[in-house]
């Protein structure tokens, strides 16, 4: 674990990943390949592209399993969120997070770019660039601590007393923060190359940051703040405004409602998408994308209900207002939906291609049940395709245009100056892609939303939520959301999957013929296997109450009811979990600094 001590190492030498030093043989014969010192690398354009490469950490493939723990996804697997809320957590479990290596990093070359032989413009460029990850830096760490150690130097020895300092105000911390994205916008270049941070780069994440600390000063009153939160939604207005207008970029729409969304999360090669601000670009044998397999199936992670539900359809009237939902079963839950539904889940009909670990390839999938999983599977980020060469090569979109458009449908709301010409640029547009009605301002009340965010009472900003929700669903947006609105007790309810009426044979794939058998946990399936009219062999399945040994599924009510995903979701307790406590052995090494709102 990095800590406070990361700071502790001399400031003569850096590491340098040896996948950069490799690109200059001469350099290699100069130098160690471990320690290369200040004066004798940063001297050209090259040694500048060099370093801040290496402070490159955009997402992958797990971009779309962050939502676990969250109302969008139940999972089997360790996510902080979940410990904290299911067990007695403190400073001495929770240890994730207090790292400064990358901080040093970014100061270390901050000190040296001077040094380089490189015109103004070039050096204000890698300037504003690290100044950009030095931004992103603290805006992760006051998201969990909300007060940190300010430093925009480079820590000396165990001596220096600025080592031990105790933390600076949120305030001061954050508006250092956006002095150095205020800085980077106004000093990237537009135009660099494909995977590299720009000026619109820099921009989205100043929005995205704009609109976290307004509507994080708004709905948090342990603050104290709120008089501050239209700033920085003001802020956040400005910046997607000028994305929207001097960007260039676009809403990726080729008049294919039903895959155009999709198409955005299996492709091999987003460069010229108009719509991707920033990707993770990967190449088979060069840079390989992880198998996304994994997150099909029953791996960790199952899509909760409760995201099912929150689809529009398609006529644009609420799901909650349809009769009968809390008992509607898979395939008609899925039928005349915001089309975004079936290209984020494993729909009715769906087609399998391939066989793999976590998915048994079949053509017509028939969803899976396990214990602890909600039945549902998710195919956004999942590519649907045999060939291992191609599940290598899937390109990540980082950044996408859908997202500025909803920070600034956002920020005008929550500022009360919303018009219908404001959702005709944004919410609308993401809409039109959909084949979705456009939102209007007589937008009415959904009691879904309303009981979700009971802060809320603008049916617009609920339904401008929603939007958010359902068009970055099961991309890691969802926990900084729900945190930012003060929506955590949202988390607490235990996620469910498909519902059953009872037990017996149902059909999973909409063509009315039955492929499951559901039995209660004191039967056997029976030798040999009864088979449906198509031929295909019946699925079946044992069904009990939790704790059941037998049973493959949990019912809510034992032989009927909605599927169980992991029980026990535990409490969330307001304001403490929407912080995190600074790790105990770092309290020790540091006695100035202070716990906050009841970490211990």
């Amino acid at each position: 674990m990095k800590n406070t001590r990361t700071f502790i190492k001399s400031a003569i030498s850096i590491i340098v990943v040896s996948a950069f030093m490799a690109c200059n043989d001469d350099f290699l014969e100069q130098l160690p390949e471990t320690e290369i010192g200040a004066e004798k690398f940063f001297n050209t354009e090259e040694d500048l592209a060099i370093y801040i490469n290496s402070l490159y950490n955009f997402p992958g493939i797990e971009l779309y399993s962050e939502d676990e723990a969250t109302d969008n996804m139940a999972t089997t697997g360790n996510r902080e969120i979940k410990t904290i809320m299911t067990t007695d957590a403190s400073s001495t479990s929770i240890t994730n997070g207090w790292d400064w290596g990358q901080l040093r990093d970014v100061n270390f070359f901050l000190e040296h770019v001077g040094n380089a032989k490189v015109t103004d413009e070039i050096r204000n460029h890698y300037i504003g660039v690290a100044r950009f990850f030095r931004a992103q830096f603290y805006m992760e760490k006051v998201k969990r601590y909300s007060n940190v150690p300010w430093y925009d130097f480079v820590l000396g020895t165990s001596d220096d007393d600025a080592l031990f300092k105790s933390s600076d105000k949120r305030e001061t911390v954050i508006a250092n923060v956006f002095e150095d994205y205020r800085f980077a916008l106004e000093n990237v270049m537009e135009d660099t190359p494909n995977g590299a941070v720009n000026k619109w780069v820099i921009a989205s994440y100043y929005g995205r940051s704009a609109l976290y600390e307004g509507t994080f000063r708004k709905y948090h009153g342990e603050l104290g703040l709120e008089a501050t939160a239209n700033d920085y939604l003001q802020l956040a207005h400005k910046v997607s405004k000028e994305i929207m207008d001097n960007g260039g970029f676009s809403i990726y729409n080729t008049g294919n409602p039903n895959s155009d969304y999709h198409t955005l999360f299996e492709s091999q090669d987003l460069t010229g998408n108009p719509e991707i601000i920033l990707a993770n670009y990967f190449e088979r044998d060069l840079k390989n994308a992880s198998d996304p397999q994994y997150m099909f199936g029953s791996y960790e992670g199952g899509p909760a209900r409760d995201l099912v539900v929150s689809y529009l359809m398609d006529d644009g009237a609420y799901f909650s207002e349809q009769p009968n939902t809390d008992t509607m079963m898979f395939v008609e839950e899925f039928e005349k939906r915001d089309p975004r539904l079936s290209q984020t889940f494993a729909f009715p009909g769906w087609e399998l291609f391939y066989t793999s670990t976590y998915s048994p390839g079949n053509t017509n999938y028939v969803q899976e049940l396990k214990k602890n999983f909600t039945g549902y599977h998710q195919i956004k980020g999942f590519l649907n395709n045999a060939s291992n060469d191609v599940r290598s090569g899937v390109d990540i979109p980082v950044l996408r245009y859908a997202e500025v458009l909803l920070t600034y449908a956002e920020a005008r709301a929550e500022l009360g100056t919303l018009s219908q010409s404001d959702l005709d640029i944004s919410i609308n547009v993401l809409r039109d892609r959909a084949g979705m009605p456009h939102l209007t301002m007589s937008a009415s009340l959904d009691p879904y939303q309303a009981e979700k965010y009971p802060q809320v009472s603008n049916p617009l900003l609920l339904e401008i939520r929603r939007e958010r929700r359902v068009e970055l669903a099961l991309e890691g947006r969802r926990l900084d959301d729900l945190n930012r609105w003060a929506a955590g007790k949202a988390m607490e309810e235990e996620p469910v999957g498909m519902y059953f009426p009872s037990l017996g044979k149902f059909d999973l794939t909409g063509d009315g013929i039955e492929d499951i058998v559901l039995l209660s946990d004191s039967e056997l399936a029976p030798e040999p296997k009864e088979t449906n009219s198509l031929g295909a062999t019946l699925i079946y399945y044992t069904t009990g109450n939790i704790g059941s040994i037998s049973a493959d599924v949990y019912l809510t009510n034992g032989t009927s009811g909605h599927v169980i995903a992991t029980p026990e979701r535990g409490i969330f307790q307001e304001p403490k979990h929407y912080y995190r406590p600074i790790p105990a052995p770092d309290m020790a090494l540091n006695p100035n600094l202070e716990q906050v709102f009841d970490w211990k």
